[in-house]
């Protein structure tokens, strides 16, 4: 059939997180601590929700934005919670996953060539859905500033095709997060220059050391902000894949105007059971959260223990330690290990260039298989 794959698709890498984890498959008595999912089982009380409607015969379809049930809980909450005011009908769109809303807002906002301001390391998704949907990457490094983006370094990144920042806190892969006062800096560039800031807060339930502030909860950010939020990370959601995105009712009625052509809507026992999460699973969140709390110190005193330089981070649940004093690349490095000691980590160039001396690691693993997968790295090291 000739060269009938689209030249785009053809200069996307794939994803460094599952080139590495195809290595995985079939090998006996790995520690995984690299794929970005809790342990954690969904709750009950939300496991009943979704069996209760598929009892009652709930199998229909949903309005393309979602089930009203959903979009009005996610409204009050975000009302409760942060004083955000979201109207259900207009400004909230349920997505499959954030990794959707993601790509319905870049597919929304985007003409051939405007440029996409992405902080590094980042998710792996944000650049190629970017050039997929016509945008241009810029990427901004980060590592020189603790990992966090700063204001001067965002303002000389800007020029007259830029048309969104991708800000995502707590990060995924750091761990790092930002209070109200960095987010206040960050939103005068945004403002001053009128320019969206997608923000993908899918793990602000988890951020540990302060409290989480949505970035549309800044004062006269709503205008400017795409939120991205879900249920994966928190509660334990992560196959029910429920996310969704508020925003201006300009772009939301956009990227309603895509899923309709091409997801229609969300699996309507995954909305129930989101929506019975809102209800009754704030609990179990906290309880997940204080037990990612604890992995989290035991980790990184480890870690530095045995000579893994890492900071502590202030949400999600990676961390990112250097590897450097070991003298191996990332990929060297997460090789070796799985070979040697059956520990899986991901290579930190898989969330950018230029970070072959760094790791993530995920502690969304047993505390007893975090212990083991410890002494197996200090062995590794030692030799």
């Amino acid at each position: 059939m000739g060269n009938i794959i689209s030249k785009k698709v053809q200069d996307i890498q794939p994803s460094g997180i599952r080139a590495f984890f195809d290595l995985v498959l079939g090998m006996k008595d790995v520690i995984s601590l690299g794929v970005g999912e809790p342990d954690f089982i969904t709750p009950w009380q939300i496991r009943e929700a979704g069996i209760f409607s598929l009892e009652e015969g709930c199998t229909s379809y949903t309005s393309n934005k979602g089930l009203y049930k959903l979009r009005l809980s996610i409204s009050q909450y975000l009302k409760n919670k942060y004083g955000l005011d979201y109207c259900p009908d207009e400004e909230i769109l349920i997505t499959v996953g954030v990794s959707e809303g993601l790509d319905l807002v870049l597919r929304s906002i985007i003409n051939p060539g405007d440029k996409i301001i992405i902080p590094l390391p980042s998710y792996v998704s944000y650049g190629p859905v970017t050039e997929l949907a016509g945008g241009i990457p810029v990427y901004i490094d980060t590592a020189k500033d603790n990992f966090k983006l700063k204001s001067q370094i965002l303002e000389e990144a800007i020029d007259e095709k830029t048309k969104a920042v991708i800000l995502n806190y707590p990060v995924n892969p750091t761990g790092v997060s930002y209070n109200k006062k960095e987010l206040e800096e960050i939103k005068k560039v945004i403002l001053k220059h009128n320019l969206l800031c997608i923000s993908d807060e899918v793990y602000g339930d988890l951020t540990y050391d302060f409290i989480h502030t949505p970035f549309a909860a800044l004062s006269e950010a709503k205008n400017n902000t795409l939120y991205l939020d879900g249920f994966s990370k928190s509660y334990a959601m992560t196959g029910w894949r429920v996310g969704f995105a508020c925003g201006p009712k300009e772009i939301i009625a956009a990227m309603t105007k895509i899923h309709q052509y091409t997801i229609m809507c969300v699996s309507i026992t995954s909305q129930i059971a989101a929506s019975e999460a809102l209800h009754s699973g704030r609990k179990s969140v906290e309880e997940m959260k204080r037990e990612y709390k604890r992995r989290r110190e035991f980790l990184v005193s480890e870690l530095n223990r045995i000579g893994l330089e890492c900071a502590m981070p202030q949400g999600a649940f990676y961390a990112f330690p250097c590897i450097k004093k070991s003298g191996l690349l990332a990929m060297n490095f997460c090789q070796q290990l799985l070979k040697e000691e059956k520990v899986a980590l991901v290579p930190g160039n898989a969330f950018g260039r230029g970070y072959d001396d760094f790791v993530r690691i995920s502690y969304a693993a047993s505390f007893d298989n975090l212990k083991e997968a410890l002494n197996r790295i200090e062995r590794f090291l030692k030799r």
